[in-house]
């Protein structure tokens, strides 16, 4: 399904799990920069419901429709998440619709809030 390009009109950024050497050679997790696009955000899913400790929570799912590019080929929901608008997305799913190379889905659902 092809897109106007004026729907992507979302910034996101994904980073990427590495591993980064400091100046004492010892290695630590940390998450960079990847990959900045632009991309179309809808909420349409229902939330769902989480409960922890007793509480009940709504999760918070968006889908983030971007182009397809080479830097996304890989993309998978171990290595990789979305900030947006100041908050932390986890990759649930990615749908490469259909590997026609026009778009990508991520589907994913909130983390945190760093604002």
């Amino acid at each position: 399904m092809k897109r106007k390009i004026a729907r992507f009109n979302k910034r996101i950024t994904i980073q990427k799990n590495t591993t980064v050497v400091d100046k004492y050679k010892n290695h630590t997790p940390a998450w960079v920069d990847y990959y900045k696009c632009s991309a179309y955000a809808s909420t349409y899913n229902h939330d769902q419901e989480a409960q922890s400790a007793g509480v009940t929570k709504q999760e918070q799912a968006i889908n983030f429709e971007v182009r397809y590019c080479s830097e996304l080929r890989d993309l998978t929901s171990d290595d990789y998440r979305v900030v947006f608008n100041g908050c932390i997305y986890d990759i649930i799913a990615i749908d490469m619709m259909n590997y026609q190379s026009e778009t990508i889905v991520i589907q994913s659902k909130l983390r945190e809030v760093v604002k």
